[in-house]
Formats: structure tokens, sequence, C-alpha cells
């Protein structure tokens, strides 16, 4: 055998073993991908899931019923973190839903919260929170691809549950709800900033690409949220 042929034997040979390992090197980044998505969408069900007692909490009030009944649409934030001293508060994951043409809800679309500012309470902890958009100049605040706020700033006037129920404040245009009475007090105006649309997570959770607008537009759908829209739409059917 001459020089050349037991360097072809050779270079085969490394080759074969080199074969598993580029294969692997290849397939691990794609596994990663893989696990950061479902783990994604694992947390979307579980704010889903969560969604569905903050509605429940809801409607309980009858006050609160009727007022969703008209609303034309919400935006819930199931577990808010952590309630800062003052201003700046650090928020968590929100889900909007909003009337369809029929007069149903849509599936939920994600989004992430950074603040909740003015009229939150020193020492007060995290809890549920809902605000309810009242009109559609609420709604189209969400359908930004920037940065959302619901504030004086971007023209929403964002009124305080307790207010209202105390009879001391109107609908406004939104209007934001705590399980937690000490999260708001009774300060009469509230703010929520730095909303973002989550693409990660609507991407993971809906298994494809898509915008806020797809979402809402009914071009797709999760058959585990289908709890949280019908929940929604009992608690506004009788009104």
């Amino acid at each position: 055998m001459n020089n050349s042929t037991l360097l072809a034997l050779r270079w085969a040979a490394a080759a074969l073993l080199a074969g598993p390992v580029l294969a692997h090197a290849q397939d691990a980044p794609r596994s990663d991908t893989t696990s950061a998505a479902a783990r994604q969408s694992a947390a979307a069900e579980r704010h889903v899931v969560q969604a569905i007692s903050v509605v429940r909490q809801l409607d309980m009030d009858e006050r609160m019923r009727v007022l969703l009944a008209a609303a034309k649409g919400v935006f819930i934030v199931p577990k808010y973190t952590r309630a800062a001293i003052g201003v700046g508060a650090q928020g968590g994951a929100g889900l909007l839903l909003l009337r369809t043409a029929d007069g149903g809800w849509s599936q939920p679309v994600f989004y992430d919260t950074a603040g909740l500012s003015l009229g939150l309470q020193v020492g007060a902890q995290g809890g549920m929170l809902a605000f309810v958009l009242n009109n559609q100049k609420a709604v189209d605040a969400f359908m930004k691809k920037t940065s959302i706020a619901l504030n004086a700033k971007a023209g929403l006037t964002v009124v305080n549950w307790n207010r209202m129920v105390q009879g001391s404040a109107g609908a406004g245009d939104v209007v934001a709800w705590s399980d937690s009475r000490g999260v708001f007090g009774d300060a009469a105006s509230i703010e929520l900033t730095g909303v973002r649309y989550n693409q990660n997570l609507n991407n993971a959770y809906y298994h494809r690409t898509l915008s806020a607008s797809d979402i809402i537009d009914g071009k797709t759908s999760n058959p585990q949220a289908n709890l949280l829209v019908q929940a929604l739409s009992a608690s506004t059917a009788a009104h």
C-alpha cells in the first residue's frame, strides 16, 4: 500500500469520526432554540390560566360586569410582581383581549409591562390588575408598534376603580382595577407605561410569527385560550 493510499484512508476515517461530532454541534443550537420556545409557550399558558382567575374576580362585582359589558377591551396583568415605593414599580406579563365584530372576545395578545406610576401606594404589594378599555381611543393605544402608555400624555384618562365605586369619578378612557385596594388607594390619577408587544411570547404561543393585529383579527388561535375567552364572554353576556 503506497503513501497516497494510506493518506486517503486516514482522511476517510477522520471524516467518519468527525461526522457525528459535527452533526451534534449543528443540532445543539436548534435544540436550545426549541427549548426556549417551549419555555415561552409554557409561560404564556400559565399567564392565560392566571388571567381566568382575574376574570372570575371581576365577575364577582356586579358593577364591574356592567362596565365590562360595554367595554371595547381589557388588559389583564394576572400577577403584578412587585409594588415599589412611590413610582416606577416593576411589572409583569399582561394579556390584551378586544371585542370582536360579533360582540365576542379576541384571542389574548401578550405584552410586557414596565412600570405602574402615580397612585401606587407606599408599601403596597403586587397582585391582580385589570385595565378596562372603554373606547376606541384606548384600544388604538395598544395597536401602536412602539412602547405603549396609558396616561394623560397619550391623551388618555385612567380612572381609579376605587373612586368610581365611591361615586367620585367618571368612567374615563380606561378604568384601573386591582384585587388589592392598597395598590391604588384612593388616588385619582394612575398611569401604566412601558407596555410593549412581546413578539417571542406570542410567536411561541401561536406557533408562528404574528402581529397584534393578526391575533386580534382572528388569523390564528390557540385552543388553550378558549377557557379565558369563554369566561370573559360569560361575564359580559348577561348585560
